[in-house]
């Protein structure tokens, strides 16, 4: 009987040892726990402020791209505001390829929209060539009015009737 005493007395102590570590191991466990916790909580706040950064910078790359697109749009609204002669107009593929881009891009209705915005913005990038242009058209002009006086002058209409 002595035997089954010390069996059933170190029987009963072995669960006892084990009650204390598996508290010890829920202490050991709890605090694991914690740091973890402690640990994605920081992580996820840096996240968070990333996030964050992102959303805003998304924001404002959002504002100016409606902005762009406004400018585009008022130019474009401006191009073709005024247009009132028809031409015909033959362009390379390359040409046709671009004023389609333009349309597909849905800037423009139309390659007649795209066509007109392209000639007022060249137009506009030529400025000092049209400028020079008309210069010389004034001195062109002023010419022809010094020849027609002079003409005039030698000439009486009368002369000009005999002719015919």
């Amino acid at each position: 009987m002595t035997e089954n005493k010390d069996t059933k007395s170190s029987k009963s102590r072995a669960p006892k040892v084990k009650k204390k570590d598996s508290a010890h191991d829920k202490k050991i466990q709890q605090n694991k726990e914690q740091k973890e916790d402690q640990k994605p909580k920081q992580e996820q706040e840096q996240e968070k402020k990333r996030q964050s950064a992102f959303d805003e910078f998304g924001n404002q790359v959002e504002k100016i791209a409606v902005k762009t697109a406004e400018s585009i749009r008022k130019v474009v609204d401006k191009a073709l505001a005024s247009r009132n002669t028809v031409l015909t107009i033959r362009v390379n593929d390359e040409c046709n390829r671009k004023m389609n881009m333009l349309v597909d891009s849905g800037l423009f209705k139309s390659r007649s929209e795209s066509a007109a915005f392209l000639i007022q913005e060249g137009i506009k990038n030529q400025g000092v060539l049209f400028s020079k242009i008309s210069s010389k058209l004034d001195e062109i002009e002023k010419i022809r009015g010094e020849l027609q006086k002079v003409v005039s002058e030698e000439f009486t209409p009368e002369d000009f009737s005999k002719k015919s």
